[in-house]
């Protein structure tokens, strides 16, 4: 196994982590815009994406892990540990795939954050919409003749989206 198939093994998974990345703010988005008829949609774009980082680990994994054995080291090996073996200036380039990961992870975990706290905020809001039309449903009201009277339970057609 050669660094350069490391490499690109590791091309390939920052790649996908930045299509992640993409995916995130594309979804953060739509829960900002209040259009919830795509969340669906952007979840289920994301799970792909996920699917794909996946097996990019595990190739990732294999690729390192072979290498590893080159060097004399143990199986699993830190990129910064790949790194101290390898000539320049592939050591270089493992620390720059090292320091790209863990900003896009960052970057992925914090974004990650935010989409579920707007998602909790959406759904609160929907919980009250829906909690208010069940109060005004039974509600009190005054007749023509100016009597209260308590309306029985009734369909009630929402025309917008909550």
């Amino acid at each position: 196994m050669t660094v350069a198939h490391v490499s690109t093994v590791l091309w390939s998974e920052r790649e996908l982590l930045e299509l992640l990345l993409f995916k995130l703010e594309e979804q953060q988005l739509v829960l900002a815009s209040g259009k919830a008829r795509w969340l669906s949609h952007c979840g289920r774009e994301v799970e792909m994406v996920v699917e794909q980082i996946r097996a990019a680990e595990l190739a990732r994994a294999v690729a390192v892990d072979e290498l590893a054995h080159e060097l004399g080291l143990p199986p699993a090996p830190s990129l910064a540990a790949l790194a101290r073996l390898v000539p320049p200036p592939h050591d270089e380039l493992l620390m720059a795939h090292r320091d790209a990961f863990l900003l896009l992870t960052d970057e992925i975990s914090a974004l990650s954050k935010a989409n579920r706290e707007l998602l909790g905020t959406a759904q609160r809001a929907q919980r009250e919409a829906m909690l208010a039309l069940d109060d005004a449903v039974g509600a009190t009201t005054y007749s023509s003749h100016g009597d209260a009277r308590s309306e029985p339970a009734r369909a009630r057609v929402v025309d917008r989206a909550l």
